[in-house]
């Protein structure tokens, strides 16, 4: 069984001299402003599990618990009621010196305002953990470089921060963290201090970090578009209670409540969005192996003048036309050779909405989705790319939370879009249909 990395069962934080006495009229089914006379509730009944290597986004405005809670994750805070285990361990029930072995072994910390000590060079302030952890003084140099030229700022190991613009010294921070070599990462609130655009480099530097070191890292923010953007999941929080948990594309589908869908109106859902979000399986896909004429009996039978080929793996080789197909077969062709269009416009399951509109543009049929060995896995119709972009609204989001976006058009959540869905998806004049029925036919060489 698999130990998480960090778990948090039941968890309350109440400031105040009778915090116990609001914690049971809380666990009582009191709010936060009922208990107000008692103590100050900043986390209300929070439970969790980050995994191993995740990127776990707790998302909230001002004053929702979101700070509180992560302070508690390292011992910072102690609960005033519920466990928090790191890597099993319950940090709520420790000696002091066991929470600082913790601290320097297992969980790092990137602060909102850098924290780094001003009398110390760069390289002196990136090295500090390795110092606390006793690690001789060569060693920890080397490993404090090594994290700085991680972060982008080899060749500055000798300058002080007071030399350093905002987003150079956040890059400081978050090369201590890496040189500490902690599993665990806790990020408060650590890009919110920047300019927009430095903001968003630290956010695809932490990201390209993340692919190479697997870290498992727990990320506060208020923004949006950074929760959707970074975190693997996210919880968002409400005065001091976690109201979702979910993954990004999930949370735009299936908010928990109004608030939440409310929330989530502005989001930029072209960084959030994946092709493997809302692909849908192709009507008809055409054999390698087979010639004009059963080529044009598939494009016939589904009423579409263009498709995709594949061989028996379904991998994809590109594309084949109506009329081209037609003047072969009366010209005795018996075989596909020269009919085929190499397709260049194929995206990836990751790739992000954004990404999608350029080859969308230039393709003649809908957008193929293929995997790493460009197996074809889908395809996105220009429609659905357009229909994404337009955002769900609060009232259908709160009364219908069952529905799920597929193809661009809304079905029942966990099914697949049925013909007339498909229809109702597809413009009149596009090339090929999105969609098909879930449980396709198979012929030789891997149609349909």
């Amino acid at each position: 069984m698999n130990v998480s990395a960090i778990s948090a069962q039941n968890v309350y934080k109440v400031f105040g001299r009778r915090s116990q006495e609001a914690v049971r009229r809380l666990q009582a089914g009191k709010s936060r402003d009922e208990v107000k006379p008692l103590g100050t509730a900043a986390v209300i009944d929070a439970s969790f599990e980050v995994q191993p290597g995740e990127t776990f986004v707790v998302m909230g405005l001002s004053g929702s618990g979101k700070s509180t809670l992560i302070r508690m994750l390292n011992g910072l805070l102690p609960p005033t009621a519920g466990r928090i285990a790191v890597d099993g361990a319950d940090i709520s029930d420790v000696s002091a010196a066991q929470l600082r072995e913790i601290r320097r072994r297992k969980v790092s910390m990137v602060f909102q305002h850098f924290a780094l000590l001003p009398h110390r060079t760069v390289l002196d302030n990136a090295a500090y953990p390795l110092e606390i952890q006793g690690v001789d003084k060569a060693e920890r140099r080397k490993r404090a470089a090594e994290s700085l030229g991680m972060t982008g700022l080899a060749g500055w190991e000798d300058h002080l921060p007071s030399q350093l613009s905002g987003g150079m010294r956040q890059r400081v921070g978050l090369a201590r963290a890496l040189a500490a070599d902690t599993d665990i990462l806790l990020m408060d609130e650590a890009f919110s201090a920047l300019d927009p655009l430095i903001r968003r480099e630290m956010q695809d530097q932490l990201v390209e970090l993340q692919a190479t070191l697997g870290k498992t890292i727990v990320f506060i923010t208020h923004d949006l578009n950074e929760a959707m953007y970074l975190g693997d999941r996210i919880a968002v929080m409400r005065d001091g209670r976690i109201v979702q948990i979910d993954t990004a594309e999930k949370i735009l589908s299936h908010p928990a409540d109004e608030y939440v869908a409310k929330f989530i109106a502005d989001v930029d859902r072209s960084r959030v969005l994946t092709a493997g979000s809302f692909m849908s399986r192709p009507v008809v896909t055409i054999p390698k192996t087979g010639g004009p004429q059963v080529a044009l009996r598939e494009l016939r039978q589904a009423q579409v003048s263009a498709a995709y080929v594949v061989d028996k793996r379904r991998v994809l080789h590109g594309s084949v036309y109506d009329d081209e197909l037609l003047t072969a077969h009366r010209q005795g062709a018996e075989t596909l050779d020269g009919l085929i269009h190499p397709d260049t416009s194929a995206v990836g399951p990751d790739t992000s909405l954004a990404e999608m509109f350029a080859p969308a543009a230039e393709a003649r049929l809908p957008l193929a989705v293929v995997d790493d060995e460009r197996r074809l896995l889908g395809v996105v119709p220009r429609v659905a790319l357009l229909e994404a972009m337009a955002p769900t609204s609060t009232a259908d989001s709160a009364a219908s939370p069952e529905v799920a976006v597929s193809a661009g058009r809304a079905t029942p959540h966990g099914s697949e879009p049925t013909a007339e869905h498909v229809a109702a998806a597809q413009p009149k004049n596009e090339t090929t249909a999105a969609a098909e029925p879930p449980a396709p036919t198979t012929t030789e060489g891997g149609a349909r």
